[in-house]
């Protein structure tokens, strides 16, 4: 063996000469009591069987019946150590030869077509390998946290003495004239309508800003929420509830109070304030929700379902 210093053979060396040290000490630090566990064990086995009246001891009677089966364990155990080695042996050799196959196949792609499709197969596979190992991971968690945050930003803009039923659960859906399909959420009181919420969507300065609508029967809002935007921090933030109180400010509000003309910021000669250096994003939040306001207005009675109910007769 080469015991040159910083070889990895001496390095082994001094490394199981350090362990033997090591187990040897811990050995003589078990073995005392050890020894003393024994003692207390037959003199306790003695007693016991002194004490039940029998010439046998009870740990006698019981190896009796454990040597067989202790005898099969060993057996079972030695048996398996020895198949151990030759099972890491063979797989080791196994890996080894498809290891050198592999670099002999990369030799003599190296520099063709072929290699770089090679490649570029291999990491696609581990890419899209990892990408669904991770989607499958995390889908239930993000579904979750999506609800969790759902629950949450219906009860902003509905608040609870407003309704008795579960919001998140309570959907309708219905067709506009103008915007589209709408999703919405209904709030009942002994399940009688008295509220809805729902999502409009409008262009910021940076990209899209959806927005939550808590309305009730009468066509006022309870509450307004921005759930999502990327407008410029510092600036166009300010349109969320943590960042300012700008967005409280259309509680109670209606397309009558303040009148549907007055629906701006007051850059454009509306009502609302805007913020300085960044028109554009208030600009955008209150254009969808007197969209919204009017989506309504213009669809009250699907909303609040009583579409199609006759009216009650008055005598």
């Amino acid at each position: 063996m080469n015991t040159t210093t910083g070889s990895p053979a001496s390095a082994l060396t001094r490394l199981r000469a350090h362990a033997r040290s090591v187990g040897g000490r811990v050995k003589k630090a078990f073995n005392r009591p050890l020894r003393i566990l024994r003692i207390l064990i037959r003199r306790a086995d003695r007693r016991l069987g002194t004490a039940m009246g029998c010439s046998v001891s009870p740990l006698t009677r019981l190896r009796t019946h454990t040597q067989p089966a202790g005898k099969r364990m060993r057996k079972a155990f030695h048996y398996a150590a020895r198949l151990l080695p030759i099972i890491a042996w063979r797989a080791d050799r196994r890996l080894r030869e498809g290891w050198q196959r592999l670099v002999a196949l990369l030799q003599r792609l190296d520099g063709r077509p072929e290699m770089q499709g090679l490649l570029l197969g291999t990491f696609a596979m581990m890419s899209a390998f990892f990408l669904a190992t991770a989607n499958l991971g995390t889908r239930e968690a993000i579904a979750e946290r999506a609800a969790e945050d759902l629950r949450y930003s219906l009860s902003q803009v509905v608040p609870a003495a407003h309704h008795n039923n579960n919001l998140a659960s309570d959907v309708g859906e219905l067709h506009d004239t103008r915007e589209g399909q709408i999703s919405f959420h209904r709030a009942r009181m002994d399940k009688e309508v008295v509220a809805v919420a729902f999502e409009m969507i409008s262009q910021g300065y940076a990209g899209s800003i959806k927005v939550l609508l808590g309305i009730d029967t009468a066509g006022r809002l309870l509450g307004v929420r921005v759930l999502s935007h990327a407008e410029t921090p510092g600036l166009g933030d300010k349109i969320e509830k943590e960042k300012s109180n700008w967005i409280l400010g259309f509680d109670g509000l209606s397309l009558g109070n303040p009148p549907a003309s007055m629906w701006k910021v007051k850059k454009d000669g509306g009502h609302f304030d805007q913020f300085s250096g960044a028109t554009v994003t208030p600009r955008a939040v209150v254009a969808a929700i007197s969209r919204g306001l009017q989506v309504f207005l213009r669809n009250r009675d699907r909303f609040l379902g009583i579409a199609g109910k006759p009216k009650k007769e008055t005598g």
